[in-house]
């Protein structure tokens, strides 16, 4: 018992558990760093890629004229952007195509829970509404303009069904132009929405539904008391992707279906940035605003880890 109790043991025992806690810091760090290693090549690659082009893009936006031949004019090339009643034309476009975002939430939020319940046929709805968002844009653009355009297919079947009074110009038009755009990002995305609400609601305990049910509540009930908030983050995530998509990707619909007209009436702002960058060689101006682009994209990122933040501290 003494010798158990002895300074040398007390010694041995101290030393033996300083060469334990190096060991078990190089498990913690191959455990956790490890991972990083094997991501380190892409996020090199990724951060070339993208952060080269986005430190020369907010460069540029300070600089005027050719690449071979810049002019450093500070924030002249923002002040001119904020003037221009295209550019201020094209971006309140881009908010007017924000009015698709409920619509798309809501139309695809309800088919998903329509096809959430069993039936069969099920997986072939799934791939049927799913198709168009698969399609590519350019020959979906193609299409609409033929079917959307002048005495066009649409046009031709509201003759034939004596509803003259609902024919419009409806990508020549000022007035309906957007609203054009709008129905075939509705018609691309609705399927997208659907897929993903229908994950979600697969995610859903059978267990919980089955309670609800055994409690007396009716469909309508279950859908609205127990499945809608089992996905409310990804309705969440869905309806800030759906608002950054129209901010940021219509490029294809406008260019295809309108190019930008009549006059610059259906211009958004990725457009002004292509008409600018390449069809202008105004480069600073292009540059800067895609730097204005990014930035109210950024702000809608933001709001959305703002929520998800803020629900996740509620609920711990």
């Amino acid at each position: 018992m003494e010798s158990m109790n002895s300074p040398s043991s007390l010694q041995l025992s101290i030393e033996t558990d300083e060469r334990s806690a190096p060991d078990e810091r190089k498990v913690w760090r191959r455990r956790h760093l490890w991972p990083y290693g094997y991501m380190a090549p892409v996020l090199i690659a990724l951060a070339l890629v993208f952060g080269y082009s986005f430190v020369e893009v907010v460069r540029y936006s300070f600089y005027a004229g050719s690449v071979g031949q810049l002019t450093y004019v500070g924030i002249s090339n923002y002040k001119e952007l904020f003037v221009d009643p295209q550019f201020i034309h094209s971006m309140f476009n881009n908010f007017k195509l924000l009015f698709t975002v409920p619509i798309v939430t809501i139309l695809a939020l309800a088919l998903a829970l329509v096809i959430n319940t069993t039936f069969r046929g099920v997986r072939q709805y799934r791939a049927i509404v799913f198709l168009p968002y698969i399609l590519p844009a350019t020959a979906m653009g193609l299409s609409f303009s033929y079917l959307l355009q002048g005495n066009g297919v649409l046009d031709s079947l509201l003759k034939t069904l004596h509803l003259p009074f609902l024919i419009h110009d409806w990508l020549g038009s000022p007035s309906w132009v957007m609203f054009s755009i709008g129905g075939v990002i509705v018609w691309q995305q609705f399927g997208f929405g659907v897929v993903v609400f229908s994950a979600a609601l697969l995610a859903v305990p059978g267990e919980t539904i089955e309670a609800a049910r055994m409690d007396g509540a009716n469909w309508w009930i279950v859908q609205r008391k127990i499945l809608i908030p089992q996905i409310k983050r990804i309705i969440e995530f869905f309806v800030i992707l759906q608002a950054i998509i129209v901010l940021s990707s219509v490029f294809t619909y406008v260019y295809v279906l309108t190019g930008g007209g009549p006059a610059y009436s259906s211009s958004v702002m990725e457009f002004f940035i292509y008409q600018n960058g390449f069809a202008n060689g105004s480069i600073g101006i292009a540059s800067a605003g895609a730097v204005v682009l990014l930035a109210i994209a950024s702000v809608f990122i933001a709001i959305y880890l703002w929520a998800r933040s803020r629900a996740a501290k509620a609920a711990g």
